[in-house]
């Protein structure tokens, strides 16, 4: 079943790599989407996919790059989406 959700990650996640590696993970695990800042210094991240990929994706997304430090992933379930691809903005 796919399945969408919001992701709004805070911390020490800007200028750290976190949206590149949030899209190799991505990739990796076979999601749809995009990670963006947002003016608050939180990254926002929309993930499409199956159930086991998200669940794999949201464990990096938790930790990030090894230079981030993530202090809290707030999760909000959306209607599912259509993406190409997963972008970064």
């Amino acid at each position: 079943m796919v399945a969408a959700f919001k992701y709004t990650v805070s911390g020490y996640v800007q200028g750290v790599c976190y949206r590149s590696g949030a899209k190799r993970a991505a990739n990796e695990f076979g999601i749809t989407g995009y990670a963006k800042n947002l003016p608050s210094g939180d990254v926002e991240v929309v993930a499409c996919g199956d159930e086991q990929s998200i669940a794999e994706f949201e464990k990096w997304l938790a930790r990030g790059p090894a230079i981030a430090d993530v202090l809290d992933v707030r999760k909000e379930k959306l209607e599912k989406r259509g993406f190409h691809g997963f972008v970064t903005y």
